[in-house]
């Protein structure tokens, strides 16, 4: 039996195995049943044929990084290693397995339930990215059931903190774990016929404005700092024009532009009432930096932009934090595994291949930036990520484990 014919017999323990994936809640913010869900990935790879063990993150590192609520929280990284006969090189597969936070009415009653109904799999973590995870076993199983050596040694590794920075998942892993890989894989970004070269950053930051409280009866007392935080907005408009004059054309011939999302998170101070002059008023920026940029001069010409823009505003005076950032990755899809992979996405789906880009940021640039290897993002990716309702189509699972199989076997690096 081929790996893909071991693979379409298997589907519903692909599907299985992915339910019990979806049930471990593991929510982040603040890093929930890790500990539980990393025990299992260890047991999968093990039983996938890869040597397996975790790897936990430091407590003082852990504390030094997290907010203090999340302190009772511990980060683990799941490593898989597996040598092929005869193998050059070494090809590292990476899924994060934190999930987001839950809200809203579920088609079937539970987030976490990964109901399959009408050929699509249900539950938070199907499409982001747990449906990876699973393909990549099924995948790692049908080689080790079908006795088919991989043309090139195998690491895998399921990394915490995805969803908020990576700082203790990948970013960790490439610094700290024994890892050596000649090529990454994330198995996000593409999906379909496409495969993902590259992907956007991101620089969040939180600007706040000081102004000064008074009774409301008598607002020429104070200074309103939600009146001056709507003047800096509007003023925000200029900025959002420039950026859009600025393009990207990426292999596919999409064209990307820098974007600015402003108050996705927004508050008053301490004290606020209906009859009170607001003395404080935030709100926060999602700053998208496209492949060709870096968050250096992203972060420099934004707040360079604010500064000036508070000084045109009578008493506006503000202050801004750096939330977070994650660095754009692109790579032209020149080097003979990007080839690769495009071959054997063209042949399992009969479709020609084609390179994208994606608009939001992942794990790839760990393993593009830090460790300078030829570096791609494919899975079987799904609907209403981060919403409700998430899903994973069975059909794209099945492929995609077909498609990791198909590399293992026909590229040596």
């Amino acid at each position: 039996m081929t790996p893909a014919a071991y693979i379409d017999a298997h589907e519903y323990d692909l599907t299985t195995l992915l339910r019990g994936l979806v049930s471990i809640p593991t929510v982040n913010p603040p890093g929930e049943n890790y500990d539980a869900i990393t025990a299992r990935l260890v047991k999968e790879l093990a039983a996938a044929g890869l040597k397996s063990r975790r790897l936990a993150v430091p407590a003082g590192l852990l504390k030094k990084t997290l907010p203090v609520e999340q302190h009772g929280f511990p980060r683990w990284n799941v490593l898989g290693f597996r040598k092929a006969r005869g193998a050059k090189k070494t090809i590292h597969f990476n899924a994060h397995y934190d999930v987001v936070p839950v809200s809203g009415n579920w088609a079937q009653g539970d987030a976490f339930s990964g109901a399959v109904v009408k050929g699509w799999q249900h539950g938070r973590g199907t499409a982001d990215m747990k449906g990876s995870i699973a393909s990549l076993l099924m995948a790692l199983r049908a080689l080790r059931a079908s006795g088919v050596e991989p043309l090139m040694n195998v690491e895998v590794s399921f990394t915490a903190d995805e969803e908020t920075d990576s700082a203790l998942g990948a970013g960790w892993v490439v610094e700290h774990a024994p890892i050596s890989p000649d090529y990454a894989v994330v198995m996000e970004g593409g999906e379909g016929n496409r495969v993902c070269c590259g992907h956007n950053g991101v620089v969040w930051l939180e600007v706040t404005v000081h102004g000064r409280a008074a009774h409301g009866s008598q607002p020429h007392k104070g200074v309103n700092a939600f009146e001056k935080m709507a003047a800096l907005v509007r003023e925000l408009d200029v900025h959002k024009e420039e950026l859009a004059g600025r393009t990207f054309t990426t292999p596919e011939g999409k064209t990307m532009r820098p974007t600015l999302n402003v108050g996705g998170v927004f508050a008053q101070g301490p004290g606020g009432k209906i009859n009170t002059v607001p003395a404080l008023a935030s709100f926060s920026i999602d700053r998208r930096v496209v492949a060709v940029e870096t968050v250096v001069e992203a972060e420099r010409e934004l707040r360079a932009f604010l500064a000036a823009a508070a000084k045109r505003i009578p008493d506006c005076r503000i202050s801004v934090a750096k939330v977070s950032d994650n660095h754009p990755c692109y790579h032209a899809p020149e080097h003979p595994f990007f080839a690769a992979m495009a071959a054997t996405v063209t042949r399992v789906r009969k479709k020609a291949a084609v390179f994208n880009v994606s608009t939001g940021f992942n794990d790839m640039h760990f393993f593009a930036h830090h460790l300078k290897i030829p570096t791609l993002g494919y899975g079987p990716g799904g609907e209403d990520c981060h919403a409700v309702d998430e899903r994973a189509s069975v059909k794209e699972l099945v492929r995609s484990a077909k498609i990791y199989a198909e590399l293992l076997t026909t590229f040596a690096g």
